[in-house]
């Protein structure tokens, strides 16, 4: 697999201690996408999941970062954050019509988040997967789900994945279950477990790990993208810990 299949960033690009130990001092805000999206290979936008952004913003976000970086983004919460799944198709519409594809080629997988108390009901759940659309005018769509409840894995919830060809978030984190490999068309990691005391929030051991397993998901037999988001614990860690996977996976950052 091309080196150039495998991205990795961090969690949104506004943070305030990154303005301490990643930006420049003096670096406008306006200016950070821009700088981050040199450092890193792509983003995950939290924004999304929160809000509703319009078009013209989708539009700058592409126009503001290099021709092969990708987005990866949540999915509205109005869509997720529901006792019922199977209504959430109005909220699923909204949310897909608000512009995303103007994103264009950088639009990578959205990502729909559940909360960690939302439990697995087959009928239901499938009947959300059947809402999402496959594709938003000539641009596909690919559709992750962050499942945060035990009683989704197990062989059930696998099998509608499959089914409905979606992926499923694969997590390091202890306080939220996760298979022990990520299943689906796409391997999407959201690592959680750096450690402040840590220069790059990971120990180098565990980053040459974790080089080496990004680069087993996305082997040439499996033909998959892999994106690993560096997302929570020590979060000021983020940037140098996506920087030094990047390192160890040979990444040439864009010059412009």
């Amino acid at each position: 697999m091309s080196k150039a299949n495998i991205k990795v960033g961090i969690g949104g690009w506004t943070y305030e201690p990154w303005r301490d130990n990643f930006y420049p001092k003096g670096l406008a805000h306006a200016k950070e996408l821009n700088y981050a999206s040199r450092k890193v290979s792509a983003i995950e936008i939290n924004g999304t999941y929160y809000s509703t952004f319009k078009p013209e913003t989708f539009r700058k976000w592409h126009d503001d970062t290099p021709d092969d970086f990708i987005f990866s983004m949540k999915a509205s919460r109005f869509a997720t954050n529901r006792k019922l799944l199977s209504g959430a198709g109005d909220s699923i519409k909204r949310f897909i019509d608000s512009g995303v594809a103007e994103l264009g080629d950088k639009l990578g997988p959205i990502v729909w988040q559940f909360m960690p108390t939302k439990q697995f009901d087959a009928e239901d759940f499938e009947a959300f997967l059947a809402l999402l659309p496959k594709k938003e005018g000539s641009r596909v769509l690919r559709h992750v789900m962050d499942v945060r409840h035990e009683s989704f894995i197990v062989p059930a919830y696998k099998a509608l994945a499959k089914k409905y060809k979606v992926s499923t978030v694969f997590t390091d984190a202890e306080k939220f279950p996760s298979f022990e490999e990520p299943e689906g068309d796409i391997a999407y990691a959201r690592l959680m477990m750096a450690d402040g005391k840590l220069k790059a929030g990971y120990a180098p051991k565990a980053l040459d790990t974790w080089a080496e397993r990004a680069q087993g998901w996305g082997a040439s037999s499996k033909k998959r993208d892999v994106f690993v988001y560096f997302i929570n614990g020590a979060k000021e860690k983020a940037p140098a810990a996506a920087g030094a996977l990047l390192e160890r996976l040979g990444w040439t950052a864009p010059t412009a």
